[in-house]
This record gives structure tokens, sequence and C-alpha cells, in this order.
């Protein structure tokens, strides 16, 4: 009311002067009126506006559990919701060289890894049947594979929600999970082995931080393995030392613990996460810490034994070792390469080495066109090696059903 009429003095405060006996005609009066409501909608929507937006975003924020104060501080929207999960499994912890669960009872992990949940979705692949055949090979863990450029490309938030899916997957499964930044590459030069696996050490350490704060206390994810295959490439991809990268690597867990402490972080050495030769003078100062290898059939010379006890076996003997990798094909099958060409004996002599250690194993790969295939096709048909890890899987199943 105040506006208006301060709107009509100023209007009569500007009038030409004219004859006191003037009268405007109705058609000049109706103009006059007309001219003075419009501004005075024009000014209240100027006021009210501003206000009835920032009110309704603050009753979104509320809806959501979010403070306009903390909402920037958070790494990811909210944390998973566990109550959505029909079973609660036990935490995986370490004890001095084994996994264990809440009991205190040693956990062999055997599993297999499958291909980027990204590339499954976009063929059709990413299901609830994929995880159920898995299961039925009698695995206890999934390892999934996360490539960079992937999760760029699909944007964090999508991405999410296939790895959601994937803990509701597994969960129903009673299978574990690892989650594994799949880079291939020398992170203190930021040059990787292909486009795929590029990345930067901020975003490294930024995709952990999301990680650990979505599935903090969610026991059905128990391993994130920090990154794929550490490589120099023969100085192809610069030079980094050991103790470079365990700095690194004891950052980024410092940081995963400040917002998940009931994880197990992995880690890899050099040579495509084949060699763990430092950690005996160096170990990684953080506890509850896995190492990993991925010892394929060519990395090492036969006799297999004394070689693999040098390079990475001896780890097993303080601390928890998994082999996040390992696989073998005949050099006449498709997409056969360097390092996992064998002719078969591999196989059992690489599990009954592993069992003379007690350390787990996740075997490559379950995707019948990421070799070493483990799979021929999508009617999940073994192929050689994995009929022979299949084997070994149901057979530790039966005798000892866990977790």
């Amino acid at each position: 009311m105040n506006v208006m009429t301060n709107v009509q003095r100023l209007a009569v405060a500007q009038r030409p002067a004219v004859n006191k006996n003037f009268e405007p005609s109705f058609e000049l009066r109706n103009v006059y009126c007309y001219l003075v409501e419009n501004i005075c909608i024009v000014l209240s929507l100027v006021l009210f506006i501003p206000n009835q937006a920032k009110a309704e975003a603050t009753a979104s924020e509320n809806q959501q559990g979010i403070s306009g104060d903390f909402w920037w501080s958070q790494p990811y929207p909210k944390p998973f919701d566990a109550s959505r999960l029909r079973h609660q499994p036990s935490f995986i912890s370490v004890k001095g060289k084994d996994f264990v669960d809440q009991a205190g009872k040693p956990i062999v992990f055997q599993g297999v890894s499958i291909a980027d949940p990204d590339r499954l979705e976009s063929l059709g692949h990413w299901n609830r049947e994929l995880f159920g055949v898995v299961a039925s090979w009698g695995a206890n863990v999934v390892r999934l594979p996360v490539h960079p450029v992937a999760y760029r490309k699909r944007g964090k938030k999508a991405y999410f929600k296939l790895l959601d899916q994937a803990v509701h997957w597994a969960n129903e499964l009673s299978l574990y999970l690892i989650i594994d930044w799949h880079s291939m590459g020398n992170l203190e030069t930021e040059m990787f082995q292909h486009p795929m696996y590029e990345t930067t050490l901020t975003e490294t350490f930024a995709f952990w931080r999301s990680i650990a704060f979505r599935y903090k206390g969610i026991s059905t994810v128990a391993f994130y393995e920090l990154f794929n295959e550490p490589t120099r490439s023969n100085g192809t991809l610069g030079q980094i030392d050991w103790k470079t990268w365990k700095k690194m690597m004891e950052e980024l867990i410092s940081i995963i613990y400040a917002h998940d402490d009931k994880v197990i972080p992995l880690v890899a050495g050099f040579n495509w996460a084949y060699e763990l030769e430092e950690v005996a003078r160096d170990p990684i100062e953080q506890e509850g810490i896995g190492y990993v290898s991925h010892p394929y059939p060519q990395k090492a010379e036969r006799p297999y034994d004394p070689n693999w006890d040098k390079a990475f076996g001896y780890v097993a003997e303080k601390y928890p070792l998994i082999i996040t990798e390992m696989g073998y094909m005949k050099a006449d099958e498709p997409g056969a390469h360097r390092p996992a060409i064998d002719d078969g004996s591999y196989g059992p002599l690489v599990t009954d080495y592993l069992a003379k250690k007690g350390a787990s194993w996740v075997a490559w790969c379950f995707d019948p066109e990421w070799s070493p295939t483990l799979i021929k096709d999508w009617n999940f048909t073994p192929t050689m090696s994995g009929a022979h890890f299949r084997k070994i899987m149901l057979q530790r199943d039966k005798a000892d059903p866990q977790p």
C-alpha cells in the first residue's frame, strides 16, 4: 500500500500544470490507473521472488537432512543407508597375518574380478544374475574395477548408483566386495599405460574420500584396493621410488580412515603390482592393511615357488596377502597376451602355493572378452582357467562355508 501511495505521489508531483478547471477524460483516468497498478505488480515481484526462492531452497535442504551450513563440506550427498540391506555380515579386519571376522576367525577370500561396472551396464550385463552366477561358483568376494575414464565419463552420481547396486546384490548373496581404482602407471609423474587409466593424485585421493564417506559402516564393502597396478614400465613412464609411493599410500590411507576406519586398504607394489620386495625393509606404516600381488604366469621363471617367495610370498608370513589378479590362457586362445600365456599347468601350481601360504585370491576376469577370461560367453561357460578356479572355490565353500 505504501509503495502504491509513493508511486502515486511521484506521478502527481511530476504532472505538468494544467487548468484547475480541467477534468481528465474517463479514458485518461483508466490509462493512469493501469500504469500505477502494473508498476506495483513489478515491484512486488522483485521483492517477493528472491525471498520465496531462498525459503524453498532451505526447505529442500531440510527435507534431505542436510543443513545449509554443512552441505558444502560433504564429498558425497549422504552416506549409504545400511538399513536398506537385507543382511548385516560380519566386519572383516586384520589380525596379524590374517583377515578375520568379528569373532576372530581367519577368513580366506577366493573370488573373481568382473569387468568395469560401466562397461557391463552399457552392454546390458549389469544385473543380479551376474553376481548370482559368481556366488554359485563358490566365490565369497567380488572385485569391482573402476577405470578413471569410465568414472569421469559416467559422472560421480551415476557411477555411485552402479556401486550401490553392487552392494545390494552382493549383500543379498553373502558376497564381500573389493572396490578397485583401476589405473595402471606412475602416479608420481602422472603418466599411464593407456588413456583409460589416466588420473591424477588429486582425483585419486578425492575418489577414495568419496568412497569412504559413502560406504562407511557398510560391512559388505570390505576392501579398498587403492591403485591397481603401479609401474614405471621400464622407465618409459618416468621414475618413482618406494619411499615416494609409500608416502602417497600412507597419506591416502589417513584420508580414508578419517571417514571409514573399519575398511581394509590394499596396497600394491611396482612391476604392475607383482613385486613386494620393499615391504621387507620398509613396510607401510598404517595399521589394518593388506598387501596385493598380481603373479601372472610369465612374471616369473620356473620353478615358481622360490621366485614367488622372493617377490611377494614372504609377505604372507607377517601380513595379510591377497592376490587380486591372476589368470592364464593358451597362446591360441582369443585375446592371449603376455604375461598370461600358459599351457594350463600354472593354475594348480598357483592355487596350491597360495593355499600353503594361507593367502586370499581373486581371479581375472569374469567376462568373455577381457582376457585372460574365466568365461567363454554370457551363458557363463567356463574357460580352462575358469573351470580350475571354480573347482577350487567350490571345494573351499563345501569344506568350510564362509563367511
